[in-house]
């Protein structure tokens, strides 16, 4: 009964992962891990036995202890790379805060000098020539 369970969460993870794709909804990086995920777990719900002999050729004295580290592991290697992937976002979001900043300030200076130039502009021609013509 725990064969079919692993086989049909497998085939869940697949699927979902797909349609994730498909919709959009999941970069193909991230899709990579959680396809591979799924295919492991398919592999070891049709070959069961690979986990006991992977388990005795480790050392480990339970498979369930092998299933629990390697996920632990799974966990902590997805941890330290989405605080990696946050950490490149973070750069990112500040420079561009800063470029937008700049052009901001570049805008507000541009605005200032188009106002004095037709302000210049309007100061420079005499009131009373305009109306004696």
């Amino acid at each position: 009964m725990i064969i079919f369970a692993a086989i049909a969460l497998a085939l869940l993870i697949i699927v979902v992962v797909m349609w994730l794709l498909l919709t959009r909804r999941l970069r193909e990086k991230y899709a990579v891990l959680w396809l591979v995920i799924g295919v492991v777990v398919l592999v070891l719900g049709v070959f069961p036995q690979l986990l006991l002999w992977l388990t005795a050729a480790l050392g480990v004295q339970l498979p369930a202890n092998l299933l629990f580290a390697l996920a632990i592991v799974l966990l902590l290697g997805v941890a330290l790379h989405l605080s990696w992937e946050l950490s490149q976002a973070e750069e990112e979001i500040r420079r561009l805060a800063e470029e937008a900043a700049i052009s901001r300030a570049e805008l507000t200076a541009l605005a200032a000098r188009i106002d004095a130039l037709e302000a210049g502009a309007h100061d420079d021609r005499d009131p009373l020539s305009d109306s004696s013509s």
